[in-house]
């Protein structure tokens, strides 16, 4: 069993940091949002349904493409159009044509300025594609040459690690999709998810913090919509807490990578409240019998359930469950368990001796070529 560990002098309490009180923000900046950009997006919508384009194609990095794979099974699932990330070196690097005529080119990006970003989406606008781009600097490059800008409404975000932005950018997604597919059920869930959000705020994951003040390595398992919230989230344990953190869909992880796991590799899992859900659930309590300490994060309520007899908050011996509030949609529940993450990220950083609005060799903006 790991010993607590005290916090290190220098460093900020854990409600100081920048990055605690900027997630701390994301319901607000996330109803602004929606009633600031509800004809915007509803004009485009019925453009879309008018004149469905054969594909989509999102172009973002960082968190921001951890954004785009939400997007792609949102927009797969929801509306049944194929969707893939284009590789921005495609454009800016290798500079080859693409046949782009027709589609929907959607660029994800905070500060709108990254040179490689801006390349592709000329390039893009020059092939014939709409491009849409969800950005928080609604002044910047790529909003003056996007065709409709979608401004995430985060507000400034001073802390190296994005948190209201990224889930900003989901939120301008799924509200897309919600009006693109005119779906009652998604629309309706819309008013409820910023109470929801807040809900998620308050959410005790400190027995995850507790249990992964000592990692090493680790394993963050997610499928389907999820998927892109076990991206995020690895990349904040790496960036923020120096812990070396991989991604993978858990059912890619039954590919090779699960021949590490066992007792001293611990493994948190994201179980989408869905068709996946089950299976992540299974590999959770495969995991478990090897011996690793195992969390899964899922919606209050939800199926499938951990099994029974785990109590909350988590037994540190065993497969435990991460409260979060309840989703009015299965496609909400992403943003609710990034936003509980991010609290408990938060902390361990500290719990570690990390300044998580300060990573070593990090900038908040990077602009590649």
């Amino acid at each position: 069993m790991n010993m607590p560990v005290a916090f290190p002098a220098g460093l900020p309490a854990e409600t100081e940091t920048l990055m605690f009180q900027e997630a701390a923000q994301t319901a607000d900046v996330v109803a602004a949002q929606f009633a600031r950009n509800r004809d915007t997006v509803a004009a485009l919508a019925a453009q879309l349904r008018a004149a469905p384009p054969p594909f989509v194609a999102t172009c973002a990095r960082g968190s921001s493409d951890h954004a785009a794979t939400y997007a792609k099974y949102l927009i797969e699932t929801q509306l049944g159009i194929v969707t893939a990330s284009l590789s921005p070196s495609i454009g800016s690097v290798y500079e080859a044509p693409l046949q782009l005529r027709g589609a929907l080119f959607i660029a994800i990006s905070q500060s709108g300025k990254s040179p490689d970003l801006l390349r592709n989406a000329e390039a893009a606008k020059a092939a014939g594609a709409r491009v849409v781009a969800l950005v928080n600097v609604e002044d910047s490059p790529l909003a003056r040459l996007a065709d409709t800008v979608i401004p995430l409404g985060a507000g400034p975000e001073q802390s190296v690690a994005a948190t209201k932005s990224y889930l900003a950018s989901l939120a301008a997604i799924v509200q897309l999709v919600a009006y693109w597919k005119d779906d009652p059920a998604l629309l309706a869930a819309l008013d409820t998810l910023p109470q929801s959000l807040r809900a998620a705020w308050t959410q005790d994951w400190s027995s995850l913090t507790d249990g992964l003040v000592q990692a090493r390595n680790l394993f963050v398992l997610g499928r389907g919509l999820g998927l892109g919230a076990a991206q995020e989230a690895a990349l904040k344990f790496k960036e923020t807490c120096g812990l070396h953190a991989e991604a993978y869909s858990s059912a890619e992880v039954r590919h090779g990578p699960m021949a590490l796991v066992g007792a001293g590799f611990p493994v948190l899992v994201f179980a989408q409240p869905d068709g996946t859900g089950a299976g992540a659930v299974a590999v959770a309590e495969e995991f478990h019998a090897r011996g690793a300490e195992v969390w899964v994060a899922s919606v209050q309520g939800s199926s499938p359930a951990v099994p029974s007899g785990v109590r909350l908050p988590l037994d540190r011996t065993g497969c435990g469950q991460l409260p979060l509030a309840d989703a009015a949609h299965p496609a909400f529940a992403p943003l609710l368990t990034v936003q509980s993450f991010y609290r408990a990220i938060n902390a361990l950083a500290l719990r570690r001796g990390h300044n998580p609005d300060l990573p070593p060799h990090l900038n908040k903006v990077t602009e590649t070529v």
